[in-house]
């Protein structure tokens, strides 16, 4: 099957496929040395752009069209800063990539930066992934030590140095000018844009930040050709996608599909359904800052343009179920706690937003709530939709909005019933 045979994971099951040795032979660095020697630049960032591959971390914006807005002679230097630090709850589809193929993301950096003129590249990880850090590190000594990084790579005068650079573990961090910031030795806050990172990023320098699933693709539309890749998902939206399910499901995991499966399919196919007895209340479809979906609306394509119609993202494709036993107010509970504890602080609406969200929520967890406070918690999560530096203030309010409107009822029972028994919530 075509599909099939440019998968992302298709080389996943190989056993020490995190090796160089064992990369080698299963046709690691081919792509990257023939492009490098028969390609030119240009004609990689067209085939990238051709090939529809949409960021996969979290907006969406094509990957070729970010390239080709960097300056082409800006008399500084450029840099490539991959974003794998993967901090909002659900997603861990980076880290199963970085595990186990380690190589492949090199690969894909070494291309990109080709592209992209950039001598310098930076993967910035989360520092609690320590044994996915190493493994990372590891696999950089080897491909340096093997000539595919370095100087002179290939004999074709181009060399780059990659960077494992470890995080402090901000979520914020895993906005791209936070992360700039962070890199920089800074304090994770994000910038105000414009300007924006292809022309101003790391140390003053045009900058392209891409994802870890983002430029894992790279190597496999360069191998197999643009066309290939797109017929792979949909029109403006190409290959597939790495779905992360997490939640009551008899198989959680990271499933490799086509972009635009049916929700439904993932969960009752891919994932085998929820457990015995477990009916289905309701799915985050993207992480945790994606507006939350009840049965009725699971029948819907995964990819970005159909879940923003829906009213919800795609984000990082991390798919939470959530069954019915799950208090629903439990989950808003989580979502205000996380949001607040991670907002950096820098504006006054997230910062105080989350702040008092959290502390009304707690208050109706203590059984001291009163009815209007799940009011005031919608006109709180509004007042920070649109009117923040980073788009966190959205990733709050709008699942925040979701889960009181959907589920105002079961709420209101929830809240009511602790009131009655007047004791916290644990």
């Amino acid at each position: 099957m075509e599909a099939a045979r440019i998968a992302l994971t298709s080389r996943f099951g190989t056993k020490c496929m995190d090796s160089l040795p064992v990369y080698l032979e299963k046709g690691g660095y081919k792509t990257a040395r023939r492009v490098l020697l028969e390609m030119t630049p240009a004609a990689v960032i067209e085939e990238v752009k051709k090939a529809w591959l949409r960021g996969r971390g979290g907006a969406g914006f094509p990957a070729g069209v970010k390239w080709g807005f960097v300056p082409k002679s800006s008399g500084k230097p450029k840099y490539l800063c991959v974003n794998a630090d993967e901090g909002e709850p659900g997603t861990f589809k980076d880290r199963y990539i970085l595990g186990l193929a380690p190589h492949l993301v090199l690969e894909g950096v070494l291309i990109a930066s080709y592209a992209l003129g950039v001598g310098d590249a930076f993967i910035y990880i989360r520092g609690e992934d320590v044994r996915v850090a190493q493994c990372l590190e590891n696999a950089v000594s080897e491909a340096l030590a093997g000539g595919y990084l370095g100087d002179n790579i290939f004999g074709k005068g181009f060399s780059l140095k990659v960077q494992v650079f470890r995080g402090a573990g901000a979520y914020i961090c895993g906005e791209e000018t936070a992360l700039l910031e962070s890199i920089e030795g800074k304090q994770g806050r994000p910038r105000l844009k414009p300007p924006f990172p292809v022309s101003m990023g790391l140390f003053g320098c045009p900058t392209v930040i891409n994802n870890v699933e983002t430029l894992c693709n790279i190597p496999l539309i360069l191998e197999n050709g643009a066309e290939l890749f797109l017929k792979n998902g949909k029109p403006r939206d190409g290959g597939t996608r790495l779905f992360g399910v997490s939640g009551r499901v008899r198989r959680p995991g990271v499933y490799e599909l086509p972009v635009g499966t049916l929700l439904r399919d993932i969960i009752f196919e891919n994932a085998g359904g929820l457990g015995d007895g477990l009916t289905l209340k309701a799915v985050i479809p993207g992480g945790i800052s994606s507006p939350i979906l009840t049965p009725s609306e699971i029948d819907i394509p995964m990819d970005f343009d159909s879940l923003s119609r829906a009213g919800s993202m795609l984000g990082s494709a991390a798919i939470i179920v959530i069954d019915q036993k799950t208090p629903i107010f439990d989950v808003l509970r989580h979502v205000a706690r996380f949001y607040a504890h991670e907002s950096c602080g820098k504006c006054t609406p997230c910062r105080i937003g989350t702040a008092w969200i959290r502390k009304i929520v707690e208050r109706l967890a203590a059984g001291n709530g009163e009815g209007r406070d799940l009011d005031e918690i919608m006109r709180l999560a509004e007042n920070m939709r649109g009117k923040t530096l980073c788009p966190m203030g959205d990733a709050a309010a709008l699942p925040i909005q979701a889960l009181i409107r959907k589920f105002r009822a079961e709420l209101d029972l929830s809240i009511g019933r602790i009131q009655g028994k007047g004791e916290a919530v644990c």
